[in-house]
């Protein structure tokens, strides 16, 4: 039986950061082509083969590449055929509101709007790729997200090709004064906790500092209520696994995302990690700094 190629084709819309995506993955050992015309598979495919030394491939498709949807929708058909070729999706999103904000940045024109309102061409792109974000095996929200933790993310999505199907958890903390997370599964608010932003001593602090993470778990409804939700997670998350999930977010939100929620994470990222593969991080953590440092 021939040996199955991976294959990771990057896609989504134009400034969410594939070029970050492509360079991470070059870095993963993925032998890296960005926008590769669909419809030149085949006979890459064949190059592959013959070559006998490429064993992972990450393909960048954008909308550069005219007729974009059937061709990409039959280049996914075309690798899944051959039997031969273990094929994932990694769609890249971002808001209008960034995406705009990246654009003027960086003075480029949209690739959908050279000669109109950048806003037009994300609108039509978005439209255009949204069956696209349907099918896609792993979206990424870059909105809250640094280069450096987005090439953290991918890397802990494919680092290990051999444990991908293993399941895993994703534990986010988060503020509600920035929204809800688009890609949780489950959400729980703690702003019911006792809030250690009221405590002077602490306020500038974070739930990754000891002095706010034991202020926390000290309190009488915390302990109370973190057993109850670590139990119910203990009882659910096989049942996620039985349905064919391999990953499962669990965001845990307080008002500004910097102590309750950080330290209730924390602590369950250590305590879900004697039984899964988990991984924590906190969306919101420095936002107030960040705040304070722009006024």
């Amino acid at each position: 039986m021939a040996q199955q190629l991976k294959l990771v084709i990057i896609t989504g819309m134009s400034g969410a950061g594939k070029t970050v995506a492509m360079q991470s993955f070059e870095d993963l050992g993925y032998f890296v082509m960005d926008n590769m015309p669909p419809k030149l598979l085949p006979k890459f495919w064949q190059l592959v083969r013959q070559s006998g030394n490429v064993k992972k491939v990450a393909l960048v498709v954008d909308l550069r590449s005219r007729e974009f949807f059937d061709d990409l929708q039959e280049m996914i058909a075309i690798s899944l055929s051959t039997g031969t070729v273990d094929t994932s999706v990694l769609f890249l999103d971002a808001s209008d509101a960034e995406l705009v904000a990246r654009y003027k940045e960086t003075r480029r024109a949209h690739p959908l709007a050279m000669d109109g309102r950048v806003l037009d061409g994300i609108h039509q792109e978005r439209s255009l790729l949204s069956e696209m974000k349907e099918r896609a095996d792993l979206v990424i929200n870059t909105d809250h997200l640094t280069p450096r933790q987005l090439r953290e993310d991918i890397f802990e999505q494919f680092e290990n090709q051999d444990k991908q199907s293993e399941f895993h958890v994703e534990i986010l903390s988060f503020g509600y004064k920035y929204g809800l997370p688009i890609d949780a599964d489950i959400v729980m608010d703690v702003r019911f906790l006792p809030n250690p932003y009221y405590v002077p001593e602490l306020k500038s602090l974070t739930g990754r500092d000891p002095a706010v993470y034991d202020y926390v778990m000290k309190q009488p409804a915390t302990e109370f209520f973190y057993k109850q939700f670590l139990e119910l997670l203990k009882l659910t998350l096989p049942g996620y696994q039985k349905e064919g999930k391999t990953s499962l977010t669990v965001a845990i939100g307080c008002t500004g995302g910097q102590h309750r929620s950080v330290a209730i994470t924390e602590r369950l990222g250590k305590d879900l990690s004697q039984d899964y593969r988990v991984h924590v991080s906190h969306r919101d953590v420095e936002k107030r700094k960040e705040t304070v440092n722009r006024s």
